[in-house]
């Protein structure tokens, strides 16, 4: 089944769930009644999103709070400080039953997800039945279907490229990316960054541990030096002069953390499924009743929604019903590409669930919601750290999928800036659409709320639309290319419309997609 979609064009002057603007928001919107893997990939990639079926992209220089697609690099991810804490913290409480309070720095994970969708669920409603009324008649999708039967060239996939610094190249190779890099200089300016002329800032503890080895110099009573006496060897000394233990302590890996064993006294049972998004799988079926009532309780709790706001039908509109078609290919994970939900089962009942998408180079982070009674357990945190952990589980065995998608980071809004804690990340650039690693964005998010990351002026965007005639379009049961089809209309706004469309998908997507015209 190819990417059958509904552009529904631009929509502006209606409410942000980031700033609470009443009339801020602009954003161009598509209907999706079916999705290759590949082709929303390559949406994703150009700054698309999904919320359920509705597909939206922000007009970056148009609307109050521009949203950057943000992706982590699993691969060489390491845990900070608050993540090893909320990691700790589960392990505890699996062993011995024992609540910590307090949050992480990291929060609020609540929703790895965008709280604008909540503020755009009215207008999604209203699209989802405009679009119920002119969806694809059974003789329309047999009209697809037999073009598809015709043999066709498939088109792999080029990676967006990436600005990446020199240093970085090594580990670009392998991932599945070209290995260009683009340099990109950041100077930073006065009272940003690290002054390269001042020795490094010290840990306050090492600080300490320093004057605890001078006091002991000072009070040994041979003069001994203190690198001969055994555990008190200076900071300065080489790491070959530490004892044979300090020699095999590595940091904890990631995994080290998450799958540590439990003691056969344990007091909780955590286990995590993992459960295709669809009513035609049975353990999904057998599920649904505990999810969606754990869905409402959240959102009733979390984000005080009123209850006729949560119903079934509000939550198989948003959080099951996919425009992704599964698909199982051979070089691709055991589980295949598919939308899918991630089921927390603690003592046999579900705490949390992880909306995700599984896609042939990332794992995209979709939505979350989790019981409130277990808020202490920073359930966002935990499922974003093993979220990550399965990206890597699924990179063994398909090495191209290397990437975390994490939606969108909004610098302006302090509630969304917590997914820069992910490192390394990458923000998407709104114009060249190329990766730009965070720590280069962040100096020009600090002085306008909307940037181009590509510092190059003369880069432009590689993926764009050249050809419009070649786009495919859906139209009286028909599959023509634009060329075609533009010579049997009359309307000029039908032009405007469509070329649009195509500016916003490239030239990958609107090959592949057919455009439903009416």
């Amino acid at each position: 089944m190819a990417s059958v979609v509904e552009f529904r064009g631009l929509t502006g002057g209606y409410r942000c769930g980031y700033c609470d603007s009443r009339e801020g928001k602009v954003s161009c919107g598509m209907w999706a009644h079916s999705l290759t893997a590949q082709d929303y990939q390559d949406l994703i990639d150009r700054g698309w999103r999904r919320s359920g079926k509705y597909v939206y992209k922000p007009v970056m220089n148009q609307t109050c709070c521009p949203q950057y697609t943000i992706r982590c690099r699993p691969l060489h991810f390491q845990p900070s400080k608050s993540h090893k804490k909320v990691l700790k913290k589960m392990l505890k409480f699996l062993t011995k039953g024992e609540i910590t309070k307090g949050g992480c720095a990291d929060e609020p994970m609540d929703s790895t997800v965008e709280h604008a969708v909540a503020g755009d669920f009215a207008f999604i409603k209203k699209l989802d039945l405009q679009c119920d009324l002119t969806a694809l008649s059974d003789d329309l999708k047999e009209s697809v279907k037999s073009e598809e039967s015709q043999p066709t060239e498939n088109m792999k996939k080029e990676e967006s490229p990436e600005l990446i610094q020199p240093q970085d190249s090594e580990e670009k190779l392998g991932s599945g990316e070209p290995s260009r890099s683009v340099k990109v200089h950041s100077i930073p300016k006065p009272g940003k960054g690290a002054d390269l002329s001042k020795p490094p800032c010290r840990k306050a503890k090492e600080i300490r541990k320093e004057r605890k080895r001078l006091k002991l110099m000072q009070q040994s009573p041979s003069g001994e030096p203190v690198g001969e006496r055994p555990g008190l060897q200076p900071s300065s000394e080489p790491p070959s002069w530490s004892s044979p233990k300090a020699k095999s302590n590595q940091p904890k890996s990631l995994e080290d953390f998450l799958f540590e064993p439990l003691p056969e006294d344990a007091l909780h049972k955590l286990e995590v499924r993992l459960v295709p998004a669809s009513f035609e799988d049975p353990e999904f079926k057998s599920s649904f009743s505990q999810s969606f009532s754990l869905y409402a309780k959240y959102q009733m709790t979390i984000h005080q929604d009123p209850p006729d706001e949560c119903g079934k039908t509000e939550f198989t509109r948003f959080l099951c019903s996919s425009p992704l078609e599964p698909e199982s290919p051979p070089d691709g994970p055991e589980c295949g590409y598919g939308s899918f939900h991630q089921q927390y089962w603690l003592d046999g009942k579900i705490i949390a669930v992880g909306v995700i998408d599984i896609l042939p180079y990332c794992v995209s982070s979709v939505y979350l919601y989790y019981d409130p009674d277990y808020s202490f357990l920073s359930l966002g945190v935990y499922s974003a750290l093993r979220e990550i952990a399965f990206t890597k589980q699924l990179h063994e065995k398909t090495p191209q999928l290397s990437y975390y998608y994490m939606g969108f980071y909004i610098h302006s809004c302090p509630k969304m800036k917590y997914k820069g804690q992910y490192r390394p990340s990458d923000l998407l650039c709104p114009e060249t659409y190329v990766w730009v690693p965070i720590e280069q964005c962040l100096p020009s998010l600090e002085n306008a709320k909307y940037c181009r990351f590509n510092q190059d002026p003369e880069a432009v965007d590689e993926g764009r639309c050249v050809e419009p005639d070649r786009l495919q379009v859906l139209h009286r049961k028909a599959i023509m290319p634009y060329g075609m089809y533009r010579k049997q209309q009359k309307d000029p706004s039908e032009e405007v419309t469509v070329l649009q469309y195509a500016s916003l998908v490239g030239q990958r997507c609107s090959e592949r997609m057919l455009l439903f015209r009416n």
